[in-house]
């Protein structure tokens, strides 16, 4: 079992033991927004495009809404099938392209919306593959934004170059921590180190 496959049974099994009402670390959802935004990014394309496209916009919505409306249980069995056959999010190699880190990160931010969380113990593969994204092209991509060279450190002390730079933001800590980190999320355990100048424009940029 995959990254994708494992974090979305783990996730669906999270959400029927906390219900649709539990803050999350997307700012402004709750377990029910994050719930239908899954629901809606892999079986309704259609109303996914109400988010970037305007006129769509009320069509997204009520769609959202109808699945909002469905009892919870039977949100929770649709996120856990995965997605239909005609979706390339389910094919395969691109099923973890597409979804391994969406739901690892999802996973977490349920996971780390309460106060008192702990990092998990990650079973070898899972933690392999966690790690494994910060080894992709992916991770460059993503912290491109930051402006500037980003190295990850790892508890045993390796370093992982994830974008060059004239100046370098290291992030200490461990591999789940640090891929959290890089998607956005301050509820994580990560070390920042670098020049001054350095640290203060990414605190700028992170607000």
């Amino acid at each position: 079992m995959g990254l994708a496959s494992s974090e979305r049974t783990a996730l669906a099994d999270l959400f029927a033991e906390v219900g649709p009402d539990r803050p999350t670390l997307c700012e402004g959802w709750d377990t029910g927004d994050l719930m239908s935004h899954l629901i809606v990014r892999e079986r309704r394309p259609d109303a996914a495009l109400g988010q970037v496209i305007p006129f769509l916009r009320g069509h997204g919505k009520s769609v959202t809404e109808a699945i909002e409306a469905r009892p919870w249980a039977d949100q929770i069995d649709t996120l856990r099938s995965g997605p239909p056959g005609w979706n390339p999010m389910g094919w395969g190699k691109l099923e973890e392209l597409s979804n391994g880190a969406e739901f690892f990160v999802h996973h977490e931010d349920v996971r780390r919306g309460a106060p008192g969380w702990e990092p998990r113990a990650l079973p070898t593969a899972t933690a392999e593959a966690v790690e494994g994204i910060l080894r992709s092209k992916f991770a460059g991509i993503i912290t491109k934004p930051l402006g500037v060279g980003v190295l990850a450190v790892l508890p045993n002390g390796e370093r992982i170059e994830l974008r060059s730079g004239e100046s370098t933001l290291e992030l200490h800590g461990a591999a789940p921590e640090i891929v959290l980190w890089i998607f956005g999320r301050d509820e994580a355990r990560v070390e920042l180190v670098g020049d001054p100048q350095v640290l203060e424009l990414i605190a700028a940029k992170r607000m």
